[in-house]
């Protein structure tokens, strides 16, 4: 495992961070109706891996259900992480939106993609291959 350091925002700059993680690792896409919709491709990592630099009033708090939080910038409606505690998936984690790291094109495009079937809360099965072609 070969942890980095990597800075990301929105797109105006108004939300600005910085994450620990491992590219390598892969992130994933998944079929829930928020994730589908906003063609959402992340990586989680542990609350202490995220330090959120600017912009914690310049979002809006967006959740559907109360376990999961999707911030998003007042002035540029981007979503550059999210956060949440579901146990099941080992607790609080912060889930940044790989898109919006500050990462050479040819090594983020290197990072694997996981597939998840959030939509019907079956996380260990993949969704079909023709549906993966819209997340």
């Amino acid at each position: 495992m070969t942890t980095q350091t990597y800075t990301g925002g929105c797109h105006c700059g108004n939300v600005r961070y910085e994450v620990d993680l491992d590219l390598a690792e892969g992130g994933g896409r998944c079929n829930c109706s928020i994730c589908r919709k906003t063609r959402n491709w992340s990586m989680s990592v542990k609350p202490d891996a995220f330090r959120l630099l600017s912009g914690a009033d310049d979002t809006i708090d967006y959740s559907r259900n109360g376990l999961t939080h999707w911030p998003f910038c007042k002035t540029c409606g981007v979503r550059a992480y999210g956060y949440g505690d579901i146990e099941e998936v080992g607790g609080k984690y912060v889930s940044v939106n790989l898109a919006c790291l500050e990462v050479d094109d040819e090594k983020l495009a290197a990072a694997p993609i996981k597939y998840f079937n959030g939509r019907d809360n079956d996380w260990w099965h993949e969704p079909s291959d023709a549906e993966k072609k819209f997340l």
